[in-house]
């Protein structure tokens, strides 16, 4: 048997009215006609940003028993909860690509799908807290909101709810960041020293440029993607500097320097070496992350199989109805 089968053909007439459809700006529904690979590339995207939201859950899940403050640790139930949320929204845009959410699932488990590189680096105080809201969600919006305007229509309308949510997340992070920078000396240190963790990791969010990826050329094309990833990351720099030099935060990059010519914050060399190291389950949590969502999707086997069971009773009692 063809382990490889060949790709069919897509029918050229199709082919040539989806692209205008892109060219025109128009949203591609669920049952528009799409060529095989966008929705390929889709599912890839789509199901890959659900299982970040999901694991992202656990760098900060780690820290609700041990916030400062009531307040903080209500805040912070929220925002796990939130990005719970987030991944279901997803889960269930990528569904109407045809694929099943289990498989997705399955994906994630056995380590074939990926996750963003930012969630397999460690938690280690209260700070980072702070600086997760601020810079990783920081960057979140920034890409989020471009995908806000993505060709295809469920893509889109998720990123609408989930941007309004994030902003919150960024505020409520940039908030702790604030209070602890104008705190005690050894609050500011603890809050820089968090800083300096996450802002390159946080650059590399957003991927390598556009010309060593893999699937850019063609997310671009399809208006999947509005902007390059090098575009999305210098936007976000140009926000976050400024916000930084605000609460007296020192960027962790020697070569930062304002060009008044282009308006922007130029930037260091990024160490490439260490994300793909990461997205090679190679990072520092990466096992940890994977073993954490094992554990959770085999202690809660009992409730799929439970909604399992009642949902095959309720559609055997209307069906007893009908009769």
């Amino acid at each position: 048997m063809d382990q490889n089968p060949p790709v069919p053909t897509e029918d050229p007439a199709l082919l040539a009215a989806f692209e205008a459809r892109i060219a025109a700006g128009e949203s591609i529904e669920p049952k528009d006609w799409m060529p095989e690979r966008y929705r390929k590339q889709l599912t890839r995207m789509m199901s890959q940003h659900a299982h970040s939201e999901i694991v992202g859950m656990l760098p900060e899940g780690n820290w609700i028993t041990r916030a400062p403050s009531l307040r903080r640790k209500m805040s912070l139930i929220a925002k796990v909860q939130d990005e719970a949320g987030h991944g279901l929204y997803i889960y269930c845009g990528t569904e109407t690509l045809g694929v099943d959410r289990h498989e997705l699932v399955e994906a994630l488990l056995d380590g074939r799908a990926k996750y963003s590189s930012i969630f397999n680096y460690p938690t280690l105080s209260w700070a980072d807290m702070g600086v997760i809201g601020w810079l990783v969600d920081g960057a979140a919006i920034v890409n989020q909101t471009v995908l806000a305007k993505a060709s295809y229509g469920p893509y889109a309308r998720a990123m609408v709810r989930i941007c309004k949510e994030e902003n919150f997340h960024k505020r409520q992070g940039y908030e702790i960041c604030s209070v602890l920078a104008n705190g005690t000396p050894e609050q500011k240190a603890m809050v820089q020293e968090a800083f300096n963790r996450f802002w390159w990791p946080s650059l590399m969010m957003f991927g390598p440029s556009d010309t060593d990826s893999p699937n850019s050329a063609e997310l671009l094309k399809w208006r999947v993607k509005r902007k390059t990833n090098d575009e999305l990351r210098q936007r976000f720099v140009n926000l976050t500097v400024p916000q930084a030099i605000a609460i007296g935060i020192t960027v962790p990059d020697p070569d930062m320097a304002f060009d008044a010519d282009t308006g922007n914050w130029e930037f260091g060399e990024i160490d490439w070496s260490e994300f793909f190291e990461v997205l090679k389950g190679n990072g520092p949590c990466n096992r940890e992350r994977l073993d954490a969502r094992r554990k959770a999707h085999a202690d809660g086997e009992w409730v799929r199989a439970a909604a399992t069971a009642h949902a095959e009773k309720q559609k055997a009692r209307s069906s007893t109805a009908a009769a």
